[in-house]
């Protein structure tokens, strides 16, 4: 469930900025020598990219974690699994 909750705030922040940064009237960014029109900015969307790649290797490594947890510990409650660990 914190795996699930994290990838759904992870979502929800994500599409806040592509909401904030939409903006009617703007154009791809591909220049055009007869079009004297208003072009999107590139960078902020290389970076939500990024952040959405990030944010599903993140989400990948810790279902590693979990797999590996599931394997030593066939439970699912959080106090039995920190009550057995043992560094």
């Amino acid at each position: 469930m914190k795996i699930i909750s994290m990838d759904v705030m992870s979502t929800g922040v994500i599409a806040y900025y592509i909401f904030i940064a939409s903006r009617e009237g703007l154009f791809t960014p591909i220049l055009d020598p007869t079009k004297t029109v208003e072009y999107a900015d590139p960078v902020p969307q290389a970076v939500i990219l990024t952040a959405i790649v990030i944010g599903f290797s993140i989400q990948a490594l810790m279902l590693v974690g979990v797999m590996k947890l599931a394997k030593d510990n066939p439970t699912l409650e959080t106090k039995a699994i920190e009550k057995n660990y043992t560094p």
